[in-house]
């Protein structure tokens, strides 16, 4: 198992340990984002210190070691996916922009009147919103597959909504509320067989468990940079590469076309390229690519392993603390959503910072799910390869004393 007190000595934020008014550093919010090791923040200033250049731009050494970085980098992340070919894998800014691309890309594209794109209700808005704009446009309509009692997608549920309306099903693999782990790969038979595509949001999936894309068979893939140890304003889009050639880009400018002349005629290149216009994100693609370096020294099955440890752990003393109400006790991840007993969520919140425990309130931009939860917020605590067994017992001890939350305003 792993041993997060040795896994922090790579991270500055833990070494720091920056104490204000007294208060340790319980990070639990590695949902939202996460700490940078040495490593991540050496290669973003070996980039800037040693090979500052601009990629596709200049015939001298510099531009050289920085178009073989990208290269590198891009051939590393399509094998940490198993992705059949660096090809398929197109560099954006996050999970936000990698759901966007795909949905004016190609649902701009595949989508008529009448025809229906199907999500859930557990979904981030960033796989809700593009969706709904592109269905607006193209006249087509967004459909929810039914969540069960506890707030999984099922087979059954995906088959009575599944038509031969159907073009496209986007649903994250795991979801950032619930945490539930959805069965990719027997979704994507079914989805398949109705004629449709499958776009799945991985941002909460591809940080904490092996992913093999050609075994699921999902057509795109989407994740960002931050939540796996990576800098800020880098993800990716992986998509299926004969899915990518039919796309629009969905920003045009230099480094992604062939030509264009006075006549008004113009070509792009082929992906991921296309898909690549402008100065793209050189320093984010250096510490991604040392994320993912990082992360495959530790081993993802060994990350997927601890946290699934921690999340039964946390479930036994918040239930212990007879102070909790939980949301998703079963589920596979390191997500534990809960609020505690008569205490408004962000008041909570803020009396778990009062004690240096760093947890997520609100909404958590899935603000469909709170009629079904039937709650108007909840409290995320979630998990990462450096959380240890004595972060939970702050949190459950903070827990119980959860009714002097009074106290963090005094």
């Amino acid at each position: 198992m792993l041993d997060p007190k040795t896994i922090r000595k790579d991270f500055p934020m833990y070494r720091n340990q920056l104490q204000m008014q007294g208060k340790p550093l319980i990070w639990l919010d590695n949902a939202s984002t996460t700490f940078k090791p040495d490593c991540v923040l050496e290669a973003i200033t070996r980039y800037y210190t040693h090979e500052t250049s601009n990629s596709h731009r200049g015939d001298y050494d510099l531009c050289y070691h920085v178009d073989q970085e990208i290269l590198q980098a891009r051939k590393d992340v399509a094998k940490f996916i198993h992705a059949s070919s660096e090809n398929e894998i197109v560099f954006t800014s996050g999970t936000t922009s990698s759901i966007n691309l795909v949905a004016y890309g190609y649902g701009g594209i595949v989508l008529q009147p009448g025809d229906e794109i199907l999500i859930d209700e557990a979904e981030h808005a960033s796989n809700v919103l593009p969706w709904y704009i592109i269905a607006k446009q193209k006249g087509a309509k967004v459909k929810f597959i039914p969540l069960t009692k506890e707030g999984r997608l099922t087979v059954e549920n995906l088959r009575k909504s599944l038509t031969r309306k159907t073009k496209i099903v986007s649903l994250a693999q795991v979801t950032n509320v619930l945490g539930y782990l959805l069965p990719v790969k027997e979704f994507a038979k079914i989805i398949h067989e109705a004629g449709a595509v499958f776009v799945v949001d991985g941002a909460q999936s591809v940080p904490h468990m092996k992913i093999d894309v050609q075994d699921l068979d999902c057509d795109f893939l989407s994740w960002s940079g931050h939540k796996m140890l990576g800098p800020t304003g880098i993800g990716v889009l992986y998509g299926k590469y004969e899915l990518l050639e039919k796309m629009d880009p969905y920003l045009v400018g230099g480094g992604m076309n062939q030509k264009f002349d006075i006549h008004g005629d113009y070509s792009f290149y082929l992906p991921p390229a296309r898909f690549e216009a402008g100065t793209i994100n050189i320093e984010g693609i250096y510490g991604l690519h040392a994320a993912v370096k990082y992360l495959e020294g530790i081993g993802m099955d060994q990350i997927q392993a601890h946290e699934r440890e921690l999340k039964a752990y946390a479930v036994q003393k918040l239930k212990e603390s007879g102070n909790a109400v939980l949301y998703n006790e079963n589920g596979e991840t390191g997500i534990l959503t809960f609020n505690i007993k008569d205490v408004f969520a962000q008041d909570a919140a803020t009396f778990l910072n009062s004690r240096g425990i760093a947890c997520r309130s609100g909404q958590h931009c899935a603000k469909i799910l709170n009629d079904f939860l039937g709650t108007p917020a909840t409290v995320r605590a979630s998990f990462y390869l450096y959380t240890s067994k004595e972060d939970i017992d702050a949190l459950a001890d903070a827990v119980k004393h959860g009714k002097d939350f009074l106290d963090a305003y005094f």
